[in-house]
């Protein structure tokens, strides 16, 4: 039998991710020190209280703030629709940490809500007067005005497919536009809607920026601070675990809910392409008012607070290292982006022309690590290299290892590699689906081999799945904190870091210059990202 060394590259590659998943999840029969017993008894369950009540609330906000707006871009004309179905998309620039950061500056005492007032109104006692957002609820608005695109993007993909056929049906049977929208709309498009609520869920669990700003303690601020405070790598790992058990009972529940039910109705006669109603006077006005706002609160208003920190206070920007930070993170994004896209790449192909049940599962397994929040990998990838460095490295006579690993920048991209490989692999694999196996089956009969095929024809036909997959990718590197901070270098900045620092260290202005610089470069990755979705997903 021929040796298949597609399958084992792809074997390789879905070992090497899942290891740091393995980890996290045996780490749960691991000793632990007495911090954990002491953890039980004091602030355990406050961080599971907390995670539940944050998790509660982000999804509801995004929800109403996702599905309508996407209900009103994609059934609606009105003016300005055709800028906000892709200007909605640019929250996405915006991090929840960084969100965090305008909101509480916003609304402070003698901040800028407070020079606002003072400049309309003249001296005043306004501070009493305006609201303060901070803890629990400012943490909901941050990270809901954040992420809600998620939805939006996923919920809008699939009001643009439904059937006119089906809502005419609703029409003639008597439903007002309300009960058409419950009874038909919605329920069509729930597994979008679900699995938009799903990526929400798994971002809002692996926060850490926004939740260590506001103070509120969580399962992730849990893990990180076991780590950092208390130097101890089974104590983090236990309390990954029931974080990734917090998220496990989610998904089970969501999916033994919908296991019985039929989302998708088939209209007699065939598809019928949706019309859009055109919306005048006050709907129009309204329709319009919606959008425009939710356009404000996500974007436009943390980019203007940066803006105005940044030139109100240019002394930020005398040392900043502008060019030096850029490099670092197009340097990230770049070897990440590169590694990522090779090893997706090969392990694809692997699956296709092996077709081996056990590859299926490691597959699937492997893909598993965007569930997990950065903070738990970065730990258990620390944990791993600890343990194979002690116990089999030197244990053979070799010098340590964990200088290669530990506090380098090799380290911080194989991290990145296990976060982010369900991107790269199931945008190229949703590439490979619309590629019909006779296309190989034909190359075989030219006499191309496997490689030639692969190289020859596999490559140029993905080129777009592969644009994609690496500008997803670049976003989410250039957005990344957790992993960065505990993974990079020593002395080795990105925006994201550096405006994290400063924050921390209560200097906010300062935090406005690289929070600015972040907003504006993942501005433009998510341009490049948007025309590609409204392209594909076209009216």
């Amino acid at each position: 039998m021929r040796f298949n060394i597609w399958y084992l590259a792809s074997f390789l590659i879905s070992i090497t991710v899942v290891i740091p998943i393995a980890v996290v999840f045996t780490s749960f029969f691991e000793d632990t020190s007495n911090y954990f017993e002491i953890l039980k008894q004091t602030f355990f369950l406050e961080y599971v209280f907390n995670s539940l009540v944050l998790l509660i609330g982000v999804l509801f906000l995004t929800f109403f703030l996702g599905v309508g707006s996407a209900y009103i871009v994609s059934f609606y004309e009105f003016p300005g629709a055709n800028f906000f179905k892709w200007a909605l998309i640019l929250s996405f620039a915006v991090p929840p940490y960084i969100y965090a950061y305008s909101l509480f500056a916003f609304f402070e005492n003698y901040g800028t809500a407070f020079t606002i007032l003072k400049y309309l109104f003249g001296e005043g006692n306004y501070n009493k007067y305006i609201p303060k957002p901070d803890g629990m609820f400012g943490l909901v608005l941050s990270i809901s005005f954040s992420l809600y695109a998620y939805v939006y993007i996923l919920a809008r993909s699939s009001f643009l497919y439904q059937s006119q056929s089906s809502i005419e049906l609703g029409r003639n049977l008597g439903f007002s536009k309300f009960k058409s929208f419950y009874s038909i709309i919605l329920p069509a498009a729930r597994p979008a809607i679900v699995a938009g609520l799903s990526l929400v869920a798994m971002e809002t669990l692996a926060e850490f920026g926004a939740v260590d700003f506001f103070s509120v303690n969580t399962l992730t601020t849990g893990i990180y601070n076991a780590w950092i405070s208390f130097d101890d790598l089974a104590f983090a790992n236990r309390i990954s675990f029931f974080l990734l058990l917090f998220i496990f009972i989610l998904f089970l529940t969501e999916n033994l809910s919908r296991k019985k039910a039929k989302y998708h109705l088939e209209a007699k006669g065939g598809f019928k392409k949706k019309k859009k109603i055109r919306l005048f006077g006050a709907k129009s006005f309204f329709a319009f008012m919606f959008c425009f706002i939710l356009f404000f609160l996500s974007f436009i208003f943390p980019l203007s607070q940066m803006l105005y920190w940044t030139i109100k206070f240019p002394e930020n920007l005398i040392g900043f290292q502008v060019i030096e930070l850029l490099l670092n993170t197009l340097f990230l994004v770049f070897l990440s982006s590169l590694v990522l896209i090779f090893f997706a790449l090969i392990s694809n192909y692997g699956n296709r022309v092996s077709n081996k049940k056990i590859l299926n599962i490691l597959s699937t397994l492997s893909i598993s690590g965007y569930a997990i929040p950065g903070v738990i990998l970065a730990i258990a990838f620390i944990t791993f290299v600890a343990w194979f460095d002690e116990n089999i490295i030197q244990a053979l006579g070799f010098l340590s290892i964990k200088k290669i690993f530990i506090g380098s920048v090799l380290g911080l991209v194989l991290v990145y590699f296990v976060r982010f490989y369900s991107l790269a692999f199931n945008g190229i694999k949703s590439g490979y689906e619309k590629m019909n196996i006779a296309v190989d089956e034909s190359a075989y009969l030219l006499g191309y081999s496997k490689r030639k095929t692969f190289f020859n024809i596999h490559i140029p036909y993905l080129r777009n799945s592969l644009l994609f997959v690496v500008i997803l990718i670049s976003l989410e590197i250039i957005r990344e904190l957790p992993i960065t901070l505990i993974m990079r270098p020593f002395n080795f900045e990105t925006f994201a870091t550096t405006a994290y620092i400063s924050a921390s260290e209560d200097l906010l202005e300062a935090a406005a210059v690289p929070s600015l610089c972040l907003i504006i470069i993942a501005s433009f990755f998510i341009l490049l990202t948007s025309k590609y979705i409204l392209r594909e997903n076209s009216e």
